[in-house]
């Protein structure tokens, strides 16, 4: 026993000295995919529904706790956040409104999953077009691989890359891959004329 919980200390160690220069948001971020990769429930929303739970031994925890990766400071409604994110198309947009309601919406708000209705009232308030089958597009969201099924029918999660999408790469696109470039036509070799040949003299 004593050797295990050394061997959980030098784990604990190994983890903060992997982490320890990252901002609170961005190691609270990777811990969460961490979490998903190791298939552990997540930590933050277990930690938040049982207090009660003690730190490892010789692990101070934090004074005030911080929800989950804020996006600059944390966005009240889901019009200026989605304004913010320019999602370029309906399943980045799927996946900006299934991250806007597990870590940006208010507290009351917050839900780990969305379903079609969710995301049609998200239409409606970030002033889009209305989705002709929104269930569809949540669909097409996860086969994509930008969302996860929920745990109830028909409900959708953000994932580990759905969230990497949303958090790091929009509105900018820099890590989007950018269409290549048309090839240019291949130039054919101008044929050499053959020499004419001297006629014989008779």
């Amino acid at each position: 026993m004593a050797n295990s919980k050394t061997d959980d200390l030098e784990a604990v160690r190994t983890v903060i000295d992997a982490i320890g220069n990252f901002k609170p948001e961005e190691q609270q971020r990777i811990i969460r995919w961490v979490a998903e990769k190791l298939g552990l429930p997540q930590p933050f929303v277990s930690a938040a529904h049982n207090p009660s739970i003690p730190p490892p031994p010789g692990v101070v925890p934090a004074a005030t706790p911080h929800h989950p990766t804020p996006t600059q400071g944390g966005v009240a409604d889901i019009r200026t956040f989605i304004a913010e994110k320019k999602p370029r198309n309906d399943v980045q947009f799927a996946a900006a409104v299934a991250y806007y309601y597990r870590f940006e919406a208010p507290p009351a708000d917050r839900k780990e999953a969305i379903d079609k209705e969710d995301l049609q009232e998200a239409a409606r308030k970030a002033g889009r077009e209305r989705f002709a089958n929104p269930r569809t597009t949540l669909f097409n969201a996860h086969t994509l691989g930008l969302l996860d099924k929920g745990t109830e029918k028909a409900t959708f999660t953000i994932n580990s890359v759905g969230e990497n999408l949303i958090a790091m790469t929009l509105p900018d696109g820099s890590a989007i891959a950018k269409p290549g470039k048309k090839k240019k036509k291949a130039v054919k070799p101008a044929l050499k004329k053959a020499p004419l040949k001297k006629a014989k003299k008779a």
